[in-house]
């Protein structure tokens, strides 16, 4: 299993002229470099993608299930930019439920009221079952979160959240899981390494879906877990293996290339989310926008103390009814009408289409995935599905 290279810096913001400690990579850098094979004569500048089942006797990794040394490659890289070791897994909901396993029989797990549905489909599933009890929390709300602690024994954070575009205060929620016993975990699928770190802040454990922003290009299914804790990495490796979640090796070498480009894809993006967003709040047809990036969001603060950007993830809601919503989702041309995230093309939709969304979401929320094309074409193109659906003006 491959253990991660020296921590790298996530940050600039806390260096002077802009650089990072010496000797310390920036995110921006190690996103090129780390992941690399050895620098030999004729040697590769990527890794091999190892396509077998079966590995000679006498090594580390002894059977395909066990590991494979483009997950290698791959956990390396983003467990340097989180801080910790990484294991990949074959898609989000993989990793999502390789976590929960960690949970005994009978445990309980504080979770958001809003977060991705799939977690929460999942957590309401395992609770009627009778194999976990959940306690429901605004991830919002340290008080609340911290209320809901005692007698936990896994506190389950995502931040922002999904589709409401909640912030957590990592940092107090894993002062007061862990004053309780419990472990730390943070889906931070939105943020991504470059925008903020949870093991930095308490987190035990951190969990993306590589399928998003990560690999960036809408062609894989991966997900993965990375935490600083060498028992906890030996506990979801040993799941891993005997559930089958594997990573495959293409879709890992895949997910590589594309981590390559996220330092530029991130810029992109959240410029344009940044700029859409204060449009959109002077927009006569919508009735909310959530981004943390503008000043008077709710979670504004505590983003701005705990990551370095505020993502390519917005959401707004509309005027008027459901119907309405989704006939901005419908007109749109450009932007890509789709479920999934953090592509480079832009995509939009609904939530509430979905059945398993909470039906604390509103029904006119449109979440966007912002990507990277000119600002000016994506305003143009939501502006003219807003009219569409909205001909007064809202």
């Amino acid at each position: 299993m491959t253990q991660p290279p020296q921590d790298p810096d996530h940050s600039r913001a806390n260096t002077s002229a802009g650089r990072p400690p010496a000797n310390r990579p920036s995110a921006a850098t190690v996103v090129v470099q780390a992941g690399r094979p050895p620098r030999r004569p004729d040697g590769p500048v990527n890794p091999d993608i190892t396509l077998s089942s079966t590995f000679h006797a006498g090594g580390e990794i002894g059977y395909a299930r066990n590991s494979n040394p483009t997950w290698e490659a791959l956990e390396g890289a983003v467990g340097t930019l989180e801080g910790g070791a990484a294991l990949a897994f074959a898609s989000g909901m993989a990793a999502v439920n390789a976590v929960l396993e960690l949970v005994p029989v009978g445990g309980i797990v504080v979770a958001p009221t809003h977060a991705y549905n799939g977690t929460q489909a999942r957590l309401s599933e395992l609770a009627r079952a009778g194999r976990l009890t959940v306690r429901n929390v605004a991830v919002s709300d340290a008080a609340e979160i911290a209320a809901a602690c005692p007698g936990a024994d896994l506190v389950w954070l995502e931040s922002p959240t999904n589709p409401t575009m909640a912030v957590c205060d990592l940092a107090a929620a894993a002062t007061a899981a862990h004053a309780a016993g419990a472990l730390v975990v943070c889906d931070s699928t939105f943020a991504t390494p470059l925008v903020q770190r949870p093991l930095e802040h308490g987190c035990d454990i951190v969990v993306h879906s590589v399928t998003k922003a990560l690999s960036g290009h809408s062609d894989i299914l991966l997900g993965i877990v990375v935490t600083d804790d060498d028992a906890l990495l030996a506990r979801l490796a040993r799941i891993r293996k005997l559930t089958g979640g594997i990573a495959g090796p293409v879709e890992a070498w895949l997910a590589l290339r594309g981590l390559r480009t996220l330092a530029l894809r991130m810029e992109r993006a959240q410029s344009n989310a940044g700029e859409l967003a204060r449009r959109l709040q002077a927009h006569p047809a919508v009735a909310v926008v959530r981004y943390p990036g503008l000043p008077d969001d709710p979670g504004h603060e505590v983003a701005a103390r705990q990551m370095s950007g505020f993502g390519a993830l917005l959401s707004f809601e509309t005027v008027g009814l459901a119907a309405d919503a989704q006939v901005v989702c419908e007109s749109a041309e450009l932007w890509l009408h789709a479920t999934s995230l953090g592509g480079v093309e832009s995509s939009l939709e609904r939530r509430r289409r979905w059945a398993d969304e909470s039906c604390d979401v509103p029904e006119t929320l449109i979440r966007l995935s912002v990507g990277i094309e000119d600002v000016e074409d994506l305003w143009d193109d939501l502006s003219a599905a807003l009219l569409t659906a909205f001909p007064a003006g809202g």
